[in-house]
């Protein structure tokens, strides 16, 4: 896609299943460091038009740097997202994402910021369970004591991380 225009930053990470609208990928860019989960739809058309205009609406697609769109969200044509915005699985994201910004939901809406998720997140470790996961690199599925370990963890209802 980046043959037909696509512009993308350094360090993309993509799960399975995407898809950056192939018909109008000049019209997305990508900043650097951005991680897309699984089924992520990026989709700079609208065909709604088409019925009754004879015309597709297009619009561009930017997301900046930094940024974190979760398993099956969907960015619509005409949105910026600002760097280091988180987008939460399954959003429909129809307006601009601020800079900083986490959201969710569809159509998605502000639901707080990066750092205060990031603030969240490490009191969460310091109180949980924190593995490294050298077995996730090779593929493999965790030893199985480790395997135990998280269950336990997760029953008793102490957040867990893994690398």
């Amino acid at each position: 896609m980046v043959a037909r225009g696509l512009v993308v930053g350094k360090n993309l990470v993509l799960g399975p299943g995407y898809i950056f609208d192939p018909a109008n990928c000049h019209l997305i860019s990508i900043g650097d460091d951005v991680c897309f989960g699984p089924g992520v739809y990026l989709l700079a058309h609208d065909a709604s038009t088409k019925i009754h205009l004879d015309y597709t609406r297009i619009g561009p697609i930017a997301i900046g740097n930094r940024v974190f769109v979760g398993a099956r969200a969907i960015v619509l044509p005409g949105v910026t997202v600002g760097d280091d915005a988180i987008i939460g699985a399954g959003s429909v994201v129809t307006r601009d994402v601020p800079a900083g910004a986490v959201v969710a939901g569809a159509p998605a809406t502000a639901i707080g910021t990066t750092d205060e998720y990031v603030a969240k997140h490490k009191t969460l470790m310091a109180d949980g369970r924190v593995w490294d996961a050298p077995w996730r690199a090779r593929g493999e599925l965790p030893p199985r004591e480790i395997q135990i370990e998280q269950a336990a963890a997760l029953r008793s209802g102490h957040a867990c991380y893994i690398e």
